[in-house]
């Protein structure tokens, strides 16, 4: 094999696994390009045509060692978001599409975050995927997995210190009340269990809720945020309609603790000091006299 190779890996319980390995070029290779500021596409070719990766260390096209996938002090982060037109998705009856995504399709990208550091560029990649880009205060809706639900706690103590207001289905709000943590409920959508997402819902109200589901307060600019992880089939459903109305409103939401947990780090850089505003050209420039000064 000489040439680019594209490989997806997913990472599981400390075990790595390949989910496939094409001979070819990917999108990947201009983001890791202008992250790393060695011309891939450029140096692949002339691999292909014969030259030696020292040769092309001697001539200046790579580094003169290692990969270019460390971090230098002082070099910026770049972020790689998943974006995907979801609104002109539709199902054959003319339903938004549900976001939820495979390993495969979670590293597809299309924007890109530089910064100083992880959380501010983790910021400008939701910038550029969501109109606004992440609130840094208002109501976040928490609906999480029985697996999730142990992670919850430290979560909500986060959002209330960043000045957000909680608002969960009446599973969530129960295991946060435990934990001395109060949050507005609202009504939960289910539907029945052998139908498809697609199905008529059933609206069943909670006690104490606010007497609407979380999609009316969606519809009515009330949430700002969303934190939905799924779990059953029928909760999955449940998801289904919340993550459709989120994208028609185009607000923020996250399928998964580990991304949330990110644009909590994100939110709260932002709130103590705001976006570093460089050129691709300037990055391009102090990533190559740290990488020639490393040396």
């Amino acid at each position: 094999m000489q040439g680019l190779i594209n490989v997806q890996y997913a990472f599981m319980a400390n075990t790595l696994y390949v989910i496939e390995a094409n001979p070819r070029a990917s999108r990947t290779v201009p983001f890791a390009s202008k992250a790393t500021g060695v011309a891939l596409a450029k140096a692949a070719a002339r691999i292909m045509a014969g030259e030696t990766i020292a040769d092309q260390r001697a001539n200046g096209l790579l580094l003169p060692k290692g990969d270019g996938g460390d971090i230098h002090p002082g070099q910026q982060v770049a972020v790689k978001e998943s974006v995907l037109p979801f609104k002109r998705f539709r199902t054959p009856v003319g339903k938004t599409v549900d976001i939820l995504l495979g390993p495969e399709m979670r590293s597809t990208g299309e924007v890109m975050g530089f910064d100083r550091d992880f959380p501010h560029a983790f910021a400008k990649s939701q910038l550029a995927a969501y109109d606004g880009g992440l609130p840094t205060h208002g109501n976040v809706f928490i609906s999480v997995n029985d697996t999730d639900k142990r992670q919850l706690p430290l979560i909500a103590v986060r959002l209330e210190e960043l000045g957000f207001k909680l608002w969960a289905t009446e599973g969530t709000a129960s295991v946060l009340r435990r934990y001395g943590i109060e949050s507005n409920i609202v009504d939960k959508i289910s539907t029945r269990v052998d139908t498809d997402p697609e199905a008529p819902v059933e609206v069943h109200h909670a006690a104490g809720s606010v007497g609407k589901n979380v999609v009316q307060l969606i519809e009515e600019g009330k949430i700002d945020m969303i934190l939905n992880t799924p779990n059953s089939r029928g909760s999955r459903s449940d998801g289904y309609s919340i993550r459709a109305a989120a994208i028609a409103a185009d607000l923020p939401q996250f399928t998964t603790i580990t991304e949330f947990q990110a644009a909590l780090l994100a939110i709260e850089a932002v709130k103590h000091n705001d976006y570093q505003i460089m050129s691709i050209q300037e990055h391009s420039k102090q990533l190559f006299e740290l990488e020639r000064r490393e040396f």
